[in-house]
């Protein structure tokens, strides 16, 4: 693969041909180490080339952190991993200014050292682990692609991919994130336990001396390529009017929101789920060989981006109706 993409050089159409190729190659560089979990697989590649952020939802020992660490790996990316902590200071993330005192003149001038959130792809685990002021300092990162340190603004290094893990289960003393800074993930990702099979095939490589080799399939340049790629995609405005109305009925209240929608939601999705739908449709698209979306393209999409943005009320959770029941009634109203 050329490692200089150009506009002028390469086709629309033969770029969308040489990303699927990528994407089956990474597929199957990542299922060397990660057994099963292929939608988990497809939606962080999705949210990576659509500019998006995720965040991952699973109990312990799912290999969130592995898969995260492999993704980074075959994408020849550098990788920094953040264990949050109740203790974490904002400069433990973003870095700190020091002194730094010039030998040959004896004069001293404050030096800014980065922090661990200047790599291509962050792991915050366990974000919900660490007081809000620390969270706020990553998550303005992900936001602004930059960090600012006494007055000064550093900007981080493209592309720029933040996958944060929470875990489910034991919420002792844990800081859950606040909705709008919910609203900053593009995908909420929820891993499921492995099939008896696949866990059998999981013991069988990991007790073992299997240590397989990776192959770099996309540097830093290339993703970025293929993330501009993504922008062009065209779409019909009969997908956009979809995306749209899914996210605009999710609002209690609002003019077009159905019955049980006023029943059991608090708030629903802003406008940035809509702008999400419709890149994870153009994304979904062109991996699977197509060259436009269709609806079925964002129905595949209300999952992830929409799980996190609603806020049910008393009444869904008397009535046993939880998040993604809400999500799927929503998009069978709407088609």
């Amino acid at each position: 693969m050329k490692k200089t993409f150009s506009a002028e050089k390469l086709s629309d159409m033969d770029a969308a041909r040489l990303l699927k190729d990528s994407y089956d190659a990474l597929r199957k560089e990542i299922g060397k180490i990660i057994v099963g979990q292929k939608i988990i697989v497809e939606q962080l590649l999705i949210s990576l080339l659509a500019r998006g952020h995720c965040l991952l939802i699973g109990v312990p020992g799912l290999a969130k952190t592995l898969l995260i660490k492999t993704l980074a790996q075959v994408l020849d990316l550098k990788f920094s991993r953040i264990q949050f902590t109740p203790d974490l200071m904002p400069s433990d993330i973003t870095g700190t200014e020091i002194i730094e005192e010039n030998t040959s003149t004896g004069t001293k001038s404050f030096k800014f050292v980065q922090g661990p959130v200047f790599a291509n792809i962050v792991l915050a685990d366990e974000i919900n682990r660490t007081p809000p002021k620390t969270q706020a300092a990553l998550l303005e990162a992900m936001q602004e692609h930059r960090v600012t340190a006494a007055g000064q603004t550093h900007n981080l290094q493209e592309p720029f991919f933040v996958l944060a893990t929470q875990n489910p289960i034991e919420q002792e003393g844990t800081y859950p994130l606040p909705e709008a800074q919910l609203d900053r993930f593009m995908f909420n990702l929820w891993l499921d336990y492995p099939s008896k099979g696949e866990e059998l095939e999981i013991v069988k490589s990991t007790t073992s001396l299997f240590n397989p080799t990776l192959n770099h399939v996309l540097s830093g340049e290339e993703v970025i390529f293929f993330q501009d790629l993504v922008r062009r995609v065209p779409v019909a405005d009969l997908v956009i009017e979809f995306a749209v109305r899914l996210a605009t009925n999710s609002r209690p209240k609002s003019e077009h929101a159905p019955q049980f929608i006023n029943d059991w939601l608090n708030w629903g999705a802003g406008p940035r789920a809509s702008q999400y739908l419709i890149l994870g449709a153009k994304t979904r698209a062109i991996l699977s060989g197509r060259h436009t979306p269709d609806i079925e393209d964002v129905k595949q999409m209300a999952g992830p981006v929409l799980r996190h943005r609603i806020v049910p009320n008393f009444n869904a959770e008397a009535d046993g109706v939880s998040t993604i029941d809400i999500v799927e009634r929503l998009v069978k109203d709407a088609t």
